[in-house]
């Protein structure tokens, strides 16, 4: 009826037995569906939010904590935003710090991470919208009533419509949102409006047009190279500095661009390996699932997560967290496979 391609399976309580029952499942019923396990952390916490009882209402907890979960494969930036940071799990001593430092640091990183991405203004959440620089939940919720009644956005400067949305708080977020509906190629990138002018001098200085970069990413590298320019002269000519006029060449190249297309992909799976099925010498790729002082764990599709010690890590770094962090797509090779005790030792020197 709905068309399921992938499932999404939270790490948490009965993993396992859930992994195993959907892979009998896929095995037996010769589905056309992969399963991938997602990171539940906070899943529970947002379920009995007010939040959660906001977008899902008619639903029960454990219905809206798996929703989350399927969500955070879609989108994980958009559905994390609604959990306060600290309900992540974010390292083994997290209380033992100081609680007020350690929400600051960690708002800082999600505000950062959110506008280092972009946020798509016809599909964000309130939730996401509120993370961007200069806008709060009270404007965040404007900018989707304002699109609930009047349809998508069509270009940044409708942006100025919205209640309370005054010039000096659309300069301070408008480089963060995109439109991709727009007829401006430049209102779906990082971009900010007020380098436009800059832009389009650049444009006709190489003689370009805006539509010929759709269909040809290379243009812009190409003329600055026939015209023999540096980009120091380039930037000179059009009044910016080098640094603005790269961001800009950058971004014209990748209309669109999202900076997490560039990571290792989840890994998905369609069977469960049993540890007698590894043999010293292959090539998996697994997931971390925590890092600490000696070493790190990944989940490589067994029962038993593999131990990477820090001494195989490929890294000069004696630091596992200078390596690696969880959730993290790598590739290892198996050293050794114990049965008895139930131990696999990785390396990631391949």
């Amino acid at each position: 009826k709905h068309y399921v391609d992938v499932i999404a399976i939270g790490n948490g309580t009965a993993s396992r037995e859930t992994e195993l029952l959907v892979a009998e499942m896929i095995k037996e019923r010769e589905l056309d569906v992969v399963y991938v396990i997602v990171n539940e952390a906070g899943a529970s916490v947002y379920s009995a939010s007010p939040l959660a009882k906001e977008e899902f209402p008619d639903l029960d907890a454990s219905m809206r904590g798996n929703i989350s979960i399927a969500r955070r494969l879609l989108d994980p930036l958009a559905e994390l935003v609604k959990i306060d940071p600290k309900s992540i799990g974010v390292g083994l001593y997290q209380h033992d710090v100081n609680q007020k430092k350690l929400a600051e640091a960690l708002n800082a990183v999600v505000e950062s991470v959110v506008n280092y991405v972009g946020v798509n203004v016809n599909t964000a959440s309130p939730a996401l919208l509120e993370q961007v620089a200069g806008l709060n939940s009270r404007l965040a919720k404007n900018i989707v009533e304002y699109r609930n009644k009047n349809g998508k956005f069509l270009n940044r400067r409708q942006l100025l419509l919205v209640k309370g949305m005054g010039e000096k708080v659309f300069q301070q977020c408008a480089g963060f949102l995109r439109v991709p509906e727009s007829d401006n190629l430049l209102d779906n990138t990082a971009i900010h409006p007020e380098s436009y002018e800059a832009t389009q001098q650049l444009l006709k200085v190489l003689q370009i047009r805006l539509d010929e970069i759709k269909t040809d990413s290379q243009i812009l590298r190409r003329a600055i190279q026939d015209k023999n320019f540096t980009l120091k002269k380039l930037a000179e000519q059009i009044e910016v500095g080098e640094p603005t006029l790269e961001d800009i060449i950058s971004n014209l190249e990748k209309p669109g661009r999202d900076p997490r297309t560039e990571l290792p992909p989840p890994v998905f799976r369609h069977d469960v390996l049993k540890m007698e099925d590894l043999k010293e010498g292959m090539i998996l790729k697994g997931t971390v699932r925590n890092v600490v002082d000696f070493g790190v764990f990944v989940d490589i599709g067994v029962k038993q997560d593999g131990l990477v010690h820090r001494s195989e890590l490929n890294s000069s770094s004696k630091n596992p967290l200078d390596v690696v962090a969880v959730g993290q797509v790598v590739e290892v090779k198996v050293l050794k496979v114990d049965l008895e005790r139930q131990r696999i030792a990785l390396s990631m020197k391949i």
